[in-house]
C-alpha cells in the first residue's frame, strides 16, 4: 500500500510537469516592439499619450482631478506637485503599457519632471527630464534606471506636447498628444 502511494505521488508529479510543459498556464500576448536601429549602434522607440482619453489619473492643487472623486491633499509640503497616470501607446496607436509623470516645484532640488514607463513583459524605464522645454518645444532628459530588458541600457528621452492632433482613422479629434522618444544604447556603447 505504501509503495502504491509513493508511485502515485511520483507519477502524478511527472504527469503534471508534462501537462504544464505542453499546455502553458499563461499565454500572455506581447505586442511587437517597434524599434528603429540607429547607425551608431543605438535604438530609437517612440511612444505617445492621447489627451484626454489616455489619462487615467490626474491630481494637483487647483486643477480638476481625474477621476472626479479623487481628493488631492492640500499639504504645503507638496507645493504645486502634479501626478498623472496614462495609458502608453506605441507608434501604431496600440496600448503597450502605462506611464506616470510627476511634475513639481518647491522641492529641495527645485523643479522636477520624472516619467516612469512600464511595459509589461519588457520592463520599466525611469526618466528624469529638464524642467524647461527647449525653443523647439522638446523637453530632454536621460534614462536614470531600468529593469529587465532596459536594465543595461543608457541614453536619452525627449518629450514633446502637440496640441489639436487629428486622428487619421476618422476617429474624434484629441485635445493633444504627449510624445516620448527614447534613444538608448547598451552601457558599453556610446552615442556620438
Amino acid at each position: 500500500m505504501f509503495k502504491t502511494f509513493i508511485i502515485g505521488i511520483v507519477s502524478g508529479g511527472i504527469l503534471a510537469a508534462v501537462l504544464l510543459y505542453f499546455v502553458p498556464v499563461v499565454d500572455q500576448h506581447r505586442e511587437a516592439s517597434l524599434i528603429s536601429v540607429q547607425p551608431n549602434g543605438g535604438n530609437t522607440e517612440a511612444f505617445h499619450v492621447n489627451l484626454p482619453d489616455d489619462r487615467i489619473l490626474a491630481g494637483a492643487v487647483g486643477i480638476e482631478p481625474v477621476p472626479a472623486t479623487l481628493e488631492w491633499p492640500a499639504a504645503p509640503v507638496l507645493g504645486d506637485t502634479q501626478a498623472e497616470l496614462f495609458k502608453l501607446r506605441n507608434r501604431d496607436d496600440v496600448v503597450v503599457g502605462v506611464a506616470s509623470r510627476i511634475f513639481g516645484t518647491g522641492t529641495a532640488s527645485g523643479t522636477v519632471v520624472e516619467w516612469t514607463l512600464h511595459l509589461p513583459a519588457r520592463g520599466t524605464l525611469y526618466v528624469n527630464l529638464q524642467p524647461q522645454a527647449e525653443d523647439s518645444g522638446f523637453r530632454s532628459g536621460s534614462l536614470r534606471a531600468g529593469t529587465r530588458e532596459f536594465a543595461s541600457l543608457t541614453g536619452s528621452v525627449n518629450e514633446r506636447f502637440i496640441g489639436n492632433v487629428e486622428e487619421q482613422d476618422g476617429e474624434d479629434n484629441v485635445e493633444g498628444r504627449i510624445e516620448l522618444v527614447t534613444a538608448l544604447v547598451g552601457s558599453s556603447e556610446r552615442i556620438e
